[in-house]
């Protein structure tokens, strides 16, 4: 593959909630279930582009629009945990959550909640230059709006690389020219014409065919479910390829890692007949193996949730959403920083003091307590989350705190997408590159940038601790008033970010 695999659509969030039924409700006649576990994932692009990543498909990168809420902040912990690179669009409204409440493995009801359609923000010029760049390009559309967006349409007509067209009947006609679109049968009996009375494989065929002629694709695959695909390309014979075996099973995804293979083994050069006999053959072994509960990365499974709340109304992801949405409605600059702030103390406060100042909100990303200890050793942090967030959060020029489980604040970065990310000045005195940190690449995704500013000379986390325990007195020293060491001797401002 000479480029990444790029997967563009409408991410939702999915939870299987397990339980047990050993009663019925006693105002109404139905089964009453005692949750004993749940689990989180993406569903929808988001699902397609783990499915991609988990069968080594070297770079994987989803665009897709993130809401500014709890549900947002939790996709893109999961997403991130796949390997996925995430390249968020603005999403007004709430997340798409889809519930599925299961006993013995079998779904009782399905609850369905937030995310009306609503159309995603402008993607960025990084965005653009991806798609151009892609080895293959998959549209899983949900019929949620990412799909329509005007600049990616144009950038999709515009590629070289083969493209597979997952659609979705409330979704866009799929772009002219794609490689390959891989309707349902359900999906195509909902596009198309087919006159009633129809065998299976006449209505798949002309449905097919019918959509191949007004989209102008190369080719289409009416996935048959058990029975495997049909394929209508060029000539007038359509190709119906077999399933594997015959398996019974949980089919939530199948699609998804249908039109995730298909378009790996097309990024790999094979012929449209060989992909979709691969992606029949992944699909039929998915649900097989015992479908999407069984296929999840153990990375997404383990992934700690973000925490909402809890510890003050400026704390935890319900709390940093909304001052981020606020502030974009109004067109302000969001600003983000982040770090352990273990032992607060003045040099913390000059530096998220200036940072404020950058812009109209300042959102701290804060490193758990396992996270600290991952990084610093297993006597950090001297002070737990809970009152580092509560310290943090009592200060004026902090807007919310955001606590995040990983050694790097990737994904919360990926939901929150600041204009300004903020870097303490020790990090440039220390022969550093705002051009060249960790967070740089997430940044350039959605076209944020990076400061370096001020900090107080003599402030130390690590000296403070040293200096309590006697092993080196006076290690801690406050410099001078007025003494400051920074990467310049001017404040920073947003437009030297640029």
């Amino acid at each position: 593959m000479r480029g990444p695999l790029v997967v563009i659509g409408d991410t939702l969030l999915d939870r299987d909630v397990e339980g047990v039924v050993n009663r019925l409700c006693p105002d109404s006649p139905v089964p009453v279930l005692d949750e004993t576990t749940y689990a989180d994932r993406p569903g929808g692009a988001g699902l397609a582009a783990v499915f991609a990543a988990a069968q080594g498909a070297g770079e994987v990168a989803l665009v897709t629009a993130l809401a500014d809420d709890a549900g947002g902040a939790r996709l893109s912990c999961l997403l991130s945990a796949a390997g996925v690179q995430v390249y968020a669009l603005p999403l007004p409204g709430a997340t798409a959550e889809k519930i599925r409440l299961r006993a013995r493995g079998r779904v009782l009801l399905r609850h369905d909640r937030g995310g009306s359609a609503a159309d995603p923000g402008p993607p960025s010029e990084a965005v653009l230059r991806l798609i151009a760049e892609a080895s293959a390009v998959l549209v899983s559309d949900y019929g949620r709006g990412v799909a329509r967006q005007p600049a990616l349409r144009a950038a999709l007509a515009a590629t070289r690389a083969p493209v597979v067209w997952d659609p979705h009947p409330r979704g866009p006609a799929a772009v002219p020219g794609v490689t390959l679109a891989t309707p349902n049968e359900a999906e195509v009996r909902d596009l198309t014409e087919v006159p009633p009375g129809s065998s299976r494989l006449a209505t798949a065929s002309r449905g097919a065919q019918g959509l191949r002629e007004r989209w102008r694709a190369g080719a289409v695959a009416v996935t048959l479910g058990g029975d495997g695909a049909l394929l209508c390309h060029a000539g007038a014979t359509p190709l119906v390829v077999a399933a594997p075996v015959n398996a019974e099973g949980d089919t939530c995804g199948a699609g998804d890692r249908f039109a995730s293979a298909a378009s790996l083994a097309l990024a790999r050069g094979a012929l449209v007949s060989e992909a979709v006999q691969e992606a029949v053959a992944e699909a039929s072994a998915y649900v097989a193996g015992g479908g999407v509960a069984a296929a999840l990365p153990p990375e997404v499974r383990a992934a700690a949730p973000v925490p909402l709340g809890g510890g003050g109304e400026r704390i935890g992801a319900a709390a940093a959403g909304a001052v981020v949405a606020e502030v974009r409605a109004a067109g302000g600059t969001v600003v983000a920083t982040g770090g352990c702030f273990d032992l607060l103390h003045a040099g913390h406060v000059a530096t998220l003091q200036a940072a404020r100042q950058l812009g109209d909100c300042l959102i701290v990303c804060l490193n758990s307590d396992a996270s600290v200890a991952g990084l610093k050793g297993p006597q950090r942090p001297v002070v737990p989350q809970g009152d580092r967030s509560r310290l943090l959060a009592a200060l004026s020029c902090v807007d919310a705190v955001l606590v995040f489980d990983e050694s790097t604040p990737d994904a919360v970065l990926s939901w929150l997408r600041p204009d300004i990310w903020v870097k303490g000045g020790d990090y440039a005195t220390g022969g550093g590159d705002p051009a060249s940190l960790p967070e740089a690449e997430a940044l350039r995704r959605w076209g944020g940038h990076s400061v370096v500013v001020p900090y107080l000379d003599g402030r130390s986390t690590t000296d403070m601790i040293a200096a309590a325990r006697g092993e080196r007195p006076g290690a801690y020293r406050a410099a001078p008033t007025g003494a400051v060491r920074a990467a310049g001797a001017q404040r920073p401002t947003a437009e030297g970010a640029r």
